[in-house]
């Protein structure tokens, strides 16, 4: 393989485990509240129990 290409690969395999981590970290921090156990204990409201004034879902 030429210097180019070896070089090329470094990057891409950075850009890829670097976005891997990032979006661990930026989710360690700012948790999905969509997901994990916690998820199934609240349910999300059953279709047209919105707000006043505003259509259900």
């Amino acid at each position: 393989m030429s210097t180019g290409a070896v070089v090329m690969m470094i990057v891409s395999i950075g850009l890829v485990w670097g976005g891997l981590i990032a979006a661990i970290i930026l989710l360690r921090r700012h948790p999905d509240p969509g997901s994990g156990p916690e998820a199934d204990l609240h349910p999300e409201a059953p279709p047209g129990t919105g707000p006043p004034g505003r259509p259900g879902r």
